[in-house]
């Protein structure tokens, strides 16, 4: 794993997007086309809006995915990860050869797992850009998370911690109006990228960050998950990496 420390997060959005930019050019030139998956929120916005400023690359020849969705938002709401993918990134580009969205629809869970799954397995990850939740989670899965399974997507049950954490971002005005599930991808399928990206900005992520390298890698701490991983690169600045000078959480 590569560890890189930024002066701030806008440093740190603009060094992950340059590497980022790197490895889909790489895929289009070896394959003609490449297959990415992002995770929204805001430690994201830096890296997003940095990538879709990079020159070189042919949007029109990479499908796009999402890592996760909640289930039963309505449409358009600005928790959405299709509304802030759009806002951040899809609508400051030309435009893509496919994205593929996450239905929230209570009604068609099912449906769209299957759907969400078929179609993964005809794209495997060439990138994807990730970040490590307040509590340790890779993308919604919260711990204790499920190693064990290989499907590309699953339903699992929000824990509080990570519903806090959506609260305070400010994406809902309380804790009781975040959903108690989604549909996420799994960590079989996030470790299953050629290349993982993990832009992990601010203070509030410091415990977070030091428990996905000094913590045993269990399903009780997701994020160590990544240490598994073949390519990765992981982005801090000043206030996420306060803690990894050495295991400093006690």
């Amino acid at each position: 794993m590569l560890i890189t420390i930024c002066d701030d997060k806008k440093a740190l959005g603009k060094e992950a997007a340059s590497l980022g930019a790197m490895h889909i050019r790489k895929a289009i030139r070896e394959k003609g086309i490449c297959n990415v998956a992002f995770v929204t929120g805001l430690s994201q916005i830096e890296t997003l809006r940095n990538l879709a400023s990079e020159a070189g690359i042919d949007w029109m020849k990479v499908n796009v995915f999402l890592l996760d969705e909640f289930i039963g938002l309505p449409a358009g709401h600005e928790a959405s990860s299709s509304t802030f993918l759009y806002k951040n990134f899809l609508n400051l580009i030309k435009g893509v050869n496919s994205f593929t969205a996450i239905s929230s629809d209570p009604e068609k869970v099912e449906e769209t797992v299957k759907y969400l799954n078929k179609t993964m397995a005809e794209h495997p990850l060439d990138v994807a850009f990730i970040c490590i939740g307040e509590n340790g989670h890779l993308a919604f899965n919260d711990p204790p998370a499920d190693f064990d399974t290989k499907d590309p997507y699953i339903v699992v049950e929000l824990e509080d911690r990570s519903r806090r954490q959506q609260a305070g971002e400010g994406w809902f005005k309380s804790i009781q109006e975040v959903p108690h599930q989604a549909i996420t991808m799994s960590i079989y399928e996030i470790l299953s990228s050629k290349h993982i990206i993990v832009s992990c900005p601010d203070q509030r992520k410091a415990k977070a960050v030091a428990m996905s390298l000094f913590d045993d890698i269990t399903p009780l701490s997701p994020c160590t998950a990544i240490r598994r991983a073949g390519d990765t690169a992981l982005y801090l600045d000043r206030q996420s990496s306060c803690l990894i000078f050495s295991d400093r959480r006690s």
